[in-house]
């Protein structure tokens, strides 16, 4: 098999692997279809671009249809950019502003309206010759580039948030979720240098056997970057969950200081009621609480109770509870009058829902895993 063959077959096979999850997107009955979308038309569009690697030659007899190929690619980075903040937050929704991220597109539509879609073929042909060296075309290329660059560090920086707000107001959120997405970003990401690279061994070689092998490269990184999303997704089937679009993030709510708040009485006083309340209430156990939960139970300002957590006790919210958690889980494993439970029951019970956080939770604070504590309590 020739280097040729291998980069169009697995081509095809990444192609096909995101179309048919673009589909699948498309059509599944959910709650979260307007995630499930972006991501589809995202996906759409990767596969769209990928069809170069099954040209050998230029496609002269749809010169329109190749010219409009190279258009989506403006759509890309903002249709995943959308998608990440349908992920992170539960209320995102599109609205008119967004159209704002259809701009580009239009104009390089526009900009190839005057030299591709209403000209002959000889018109065509010599406008695509002399397209590279146009200072016009120049601009686009640099605009891709620079968008692209804006909307996956803000799709970093999205999915950072995100995972900070969980961590302040939730007790149960499942990270692994927003680690997938930031791990996906970082593919995307690294899967767009490969193509910087082609550019630049393009402008430095030209069209020469190099340049042939980071082709290669980059459609086998097209392929792998497939496979690994679809296995993501598969092992996260609540991947588009999101947060609460109405939480922000402790040092947004409150004024920033160069050094940590001083501790006075009145602080210490409701620290030392807060976990009164914890130990004889036990809020903890109930898997779903939020800061928003406890504060009504406490009658105090969210704001006020995510201070004081977050900023004098130097605590997540997250943190915060599973630490109860963890020490009524310990005196229920230590209890030999309720040996019989099993590991899943004792985490349900304790305000866990689900085994591998009250796993990783138990051996951070005990440095064992929970079998091993039941066996060993010292």
């Amino acid at each position: 098999m020739d280097r040729y063959s291998f980069l169009e077959i697995s081509a095809f096979i990444g192609i096909f692997l995101v179309l048919f999850l673009a589909l699948f997107l498309f059509t599944v009955k959910t709650k979260y279809k307007l995630a499930n979308c972006l991501l589809a038309f995202f996906l759409f569009a990767c596969a769209v671009d990928a069809l170069k690697f099954l040209m050998r030659d230029f496609p002269v007899n749809y010169i329109n249809l190749e010219a409009f190929r190279w258009t989506i690619n403006y759509l890309a980075p903002a249709s995943f950019y959308l998608y990440a903040l349908s992920i992170c937050f539960s209320g995102f929704r599109l609205k008119p502003k967004h159209l704002l991220h259809v701009i580009p597109f239009a104009a390089f539509n526009l900009y190839l309206m005057t030299g591709i879609y209403f000209e002959d073929r000889a018109a065509k042909v010599s406008f695509i010759n002399a397209m590279n060296q146009a200072p016009v075309m120049q601009f686009f290329y640099f605009l891709f580039e620079f968008l692209f660059q804006v909307y996956f560090i803000a799709s970093f920086l999205a999915v950072r948030k995100a995972k900070t707000v969980y961590l302040e107001n939730y007790t149960n959120p499942d990270i692994s979720l927003l680690n997938a997405l930031y791990r996906v970003t970082i593919l995307y990401y690294a899967l767009h240098f490969i193509v910087l690279l082609r550019w630049l061994v393009t402008f430095i070689f030209g069209l020469g056997e190099m340049r042939a092998w980071v082709v290669t490269l980059d459609g086998f990184a097209f392929l792998f970057c497939t496979c690994w999303y679809l296995f993501a997704a598969l092992n996260n089937p609540e991947f588009f969950r999101g947060i609460n679009s109405q939480f922000k993030p402790i040092a947004d709510a409150v004024s920033k200081q160069k050094s940590p708040p001083a501790m006075d009485e009145e602080k210490n006083r409701q620290i030392e009621s807060l976990k009164d309340f914890m130990i004889e209430k036990e809020p903890y156990l109930d898997s779903s609480l939020t800061i928003q939960d406890l504060a009504e139970q406490l009658k105090m300002p969210v704001k006020d109770l995510s201070a004081l957590i977050n900023l004098y006790m130097d605590k997540h919210f997250f943190d915060f509870v599973n630490e109860y958690r963890i020490e009524k889980a310990k005196e229920i494993l230590k209890d030999p009058l309720q040996k019989e439970l099993t590991i899943l029951e004792i985490l349900y019970k304790v305000g866990f829902n689900s085994k591998s956080s009250f796993s990783s939770s138990f051996k951070k604070y005990t440095g064992k895993t929970p079998t091993d504590f039941r066996k060993d309590p010292n």
